[in-house]
């Protein structure tokens, strides 16, 4: 569990949080470049039309980092827009730190401010980080300035970085690595999960994203959703890398997901503990 990071990101909408979750994609070498498209996390339709992320998305990448230590880093998508702040909300349970994307030109906006308290409420450890550095309307120092204000830190602690062409980005994902705790959880306790997120799937039923809080889960194992005593079993588990990658297990501190065959959406709901 010391080699795992989970994490989200957090930003104004079009301050640039789906290209730098694209650029840490592509620098952890999790997509192919060829295969690369704007974008790839926000997989509904409607997203990619509007530009705007809604379904939080869980992908799990693997990052060298300089020490030699390799760390299983879970980006935890959370939606931009203020109408999605239950999902924000249920994105950040599953972390112990966020990046909060400020656009160097914008600045800080109200959003973002909703958005950090939302954070600082569930605990987090916020890594602040000025995006689009390099374009002419940027005022680096002046933003720096507005996101210490409203965190409390040193103007100094935010990374400057350019996610579009990529400048920077290998700091952050150090970062994410030397900032943010490691998951605590008991990998030895009984198994709890967190769902943050589901979706339905018209073949496979009710796809659950979940975060492994306490023990583990095995494929076939048989579950309970706590609110509405919901009974299943697990007919497939996995990560997202980003597409979908099944596994036999999931241990404490985790993310992915599970499979039950269950058809309503109901019966496994956003918020809830399977156990």
């Amino acid at each position: 569990m010391q080699h795992i990071r989970n994490f989200s990101i957090i930003a104004h909408i079009d301050h640039g949080k789906s290209t730098l979750a694209d650029r840490i994609l592509e620098l952890t070498g999790s997509v192919d470049p060829r295969l690369m498209r704007a974008q790839l996390l926000d997989s509904m339709d409607l997203e990619r039309e509007r530009g705007i992320t809604i379904k939080a998305q869980a992908v799990r990448v693997e990052y060298e980092a300089p020490d030699g230590q390799s760390y299983h880093l879970h980006l935890i998508d959370t939606p931009g827009h203020v109408d999605f702040s239950y999902e924000v909300s249920r994105s950040l349970a599953a972390c112990e730190g966020a990046l909060l994307v400020v656009d160097a030109a914008q600045g800080v906006e109200a959003q973002t401010v909703a958005n950090t308290y939302a954070a600082i409420d569930a605990g987090l450890e916020l890594i602040p980080i000025l995006n689009k550095v390099d374009l002419p309307g940027a005022e680096p120092e002046r933003v720096a300035a507005e996101i210490a204000d409203l965190l409390g830190t040193d103007p100094a602690d935010a990374i400057q970085i350019s996610a579009k062409t990529g400048m920077g980005v290998e700091k952050v994902l150090e970062a994410i690595v030397a900032r943010i705790p490691a998951p605590n959880g008991d990998p030895e306790a009984p198994p709890r999960a967190l769902i943050f997120d589901s979706e339905f799937d018209q073949y496979r039923g009710v796809i659950a994203y979940v975060r492994m809080i306490d023990g583990s889960f095995r494929k076939g194992d048989p579950i309970r959703a706590m609110q509405n005593s919901t009974h299943a079993e697990i007919d497939d588990m996995g990560f997202f890398r980003p597409e979908m990658v099944a596994v036999d297990g999931m241990d404490a501190g985790e993310v992915g997901y599970v499979i039950t065959g269950l058809k309503d959406v109901a019966k496994l709901r956003v918020g809830d503990t399977l156990t």
